[in-house]
């Protein structure tokens, strides 16, 4: 069994918007973590829960599956829950547009512009 090789911290922006900041490397080993700061993030009741990548090392093809497997949590959690994302480095946001995460992960350039669009 591989050591987690990520942290990820919660916080609350409001009522309404979550934010999981993710150091580290996202792989099969941040499985674990990433579900329960889901877990933790929807324990605010939030309506947006925003991913900080600013903090990510590395993310392989599974980090990308466990991106999407959060995906289809968040859209059976609440169908009016949203996920967004901001801090990924021009590597990342490209392989957001070939795999089209893009197109179900609002992807921003800063934290006041994912929390302002949530």
């Amino acid at each position: 069994m591989a050591l987690p090789n990520a942290t990820m911290n919660v916080r609350s922006v409001n009522g309404h918007v979550s934010i999981i900041d993710i150091h580290g490397q996202v792989t099969a080993a941040a499985e674990k973590t990433l579900m329960e700061a889901y877990t933790q993030a929807c324990d605010n009741s939030a309506r947006s829960i925003v991913l900080n990548f600013g903090g990510l090392d590395y993310m392989n093809s599974t980090g990308i599956g466990l991106l999407v497997t959060l995906l289809i949590r968040v859209n059976r959690h609440a169908p009016h829950q949203r996920l967004l994302t901001y801090g990924l480095s021009e590597h990342y946001r490209q392989i957001f547009q070939l795999t089209r995460l893009s197109d179900a992960i609002a992807v921003f350039d800063s934290e006041a512009e994912a929390v302002a669009s949530a």
